[in-house]
């Protein structure tokens, strides 16, 4: 993934340059700490260019994992962006702001490492994995399945889901069932499917800690930190795999290297950094919006460039499950705007 194709750093993560030197670590005004009830039209302009970044950049990284995995291993290619991408962002975290950037206790820097984990080795690991077997299109609609494990999640924390957000997880369940048939049938690899809907319920699960632990104050070190220890633990999975065995440097196409070099300076710095920071600024199923943005770009741009098929299942199940993504997220922003009038009153 970019998310988790890309969408990684929270990525997440992984995250990205949507977010500006100085930007606020904690929500912003009118967005309380778990996001829930934020009022979106107070946000900053900020949060809005960084969606659209996440939404564009994400969107893509689905095509350029494909293109990366066709000549490279999966989990070592991951290792060797993130690792990349962590180095080059704390090299300017370093000029930007010296040693106090890095500066964090035990607790911050697990917390950091545990996302960092979930987001890119559980969660954008298993995609890339996934990729290699499963055409990039339907791997971005089978990732936008994340909103409704968020959901479950959230259930499982204690709120109470209300009946629509429930009709949008089944809805949205059903649309995975549609979109997996051709594994079933045995035109895709089965395990590939598998492992990119594993990889949807870590990278969930890694979102939800993300708002609920404590992270670095610094949101570029916390990124760096995450991608860092994510890149290690792709690399680990990846050398216990045996994925450096049979791998010849020279015989990685360009358009494979040119690919990585993508995902690392956009991927990752730029989008990763950018998703990492609306986790804290803005309510998580505004940020969850990105889900239903980027299978559409996604799955265009494996037609346009890889000659990708658009067969019934895949639009007939990619719509259904951007239809149950998209219920359960306005039902979340109407709950959201109705608490916060009942707010402004009292």
């Amino acid at each position: 993934m970019t998310a988790p194709a890309d969408r990684g750093p929270v990525a997440p993560a992984p995250a990205r340059p949507g977010a500006v030197a100085g930007a606020p670590t904690k929500p912003l005004a009118g967005a309380p700490a778990d996001g829930s009830a934020a009022v979106v039209g107070r946000l900053g302009a900020g949060v809005w260019v960084a969606l659209a970044v996440v939404y564009v950049v994400w969107g893509s990284t689905y095509l350029a994992i494909r293109i990366a995995v066709e000549t490279m291993p999966s989990f070592l290619s991951a290792a060797a962006r993130f690792l990349t991408a962590g180095l080059l962002l704390a090299g300017f975290v370093a000029v930007r702001h010296g040693r106090a950037g890095f500066r964090v206790d035990l607790r911050q820097l697990g917390s950091a490492a545990l996302v960092g984990g979930l987001l890119l080795t559980g969660g954008n690991g298993l995609v890339v994995l996934g990729e290699t077997s499963v055409p990039s299109g339907l791997a971005a609609l089978l990732v936008a399945a994340v909103p409704l494990w968020m959901v479950l999640l959230t259930a499982a924390g204690g709120d109470r889901p209300k009946r629509a957000e429930l009709s949008g997880v089944l809805l949205g369940l059903v649309g995975l069932a549609v979109l997996s048939a051709p594994a079933i049938g045995g035109d895709i690899a089965p395990a590939g499917v598998v492992a990119i809907i594993g990889g949807t319920v870590t990278w969930a699960f890694g979102s939800f800690a993300a708002k609920r632990i404590t992270m670095p104050a610094n949101v570029f070190a916390s990124s760096a930190y995450q991608m860092l220890a994510g890149g290690l633990g792709d690399l680990l999975i990846g050398l216990l795999r045996g994925e450096q065995h049979g791998l010849r440097l020279g015989e990685v196409s360009t358009r494979s290297w040119l690919a990585l070099a993508f995902l690392v300076v956009f991927g990752s710095l730029v989008a990763f950094t950018a998703y990492a920071w609306l986790l804290r600024a803005a309510p998580l199923t505004l940020v969850a919006t990105y889900a239903y943005v980027n299978p559409v770009v996604a799955v265009l741009l494996g037609w346009l460039v890889l000659a990708e098929p658009l067969t019934g299942p895949t639009l007939l199940g990619g719509a259904v499950v951007v239809a149950g993504v998209c219920l359960v997220v306005s039902v979340s922003r109407s709950s959201a705007r109705s608490s916060s009038r009942r707010s402004a009153r009292r």
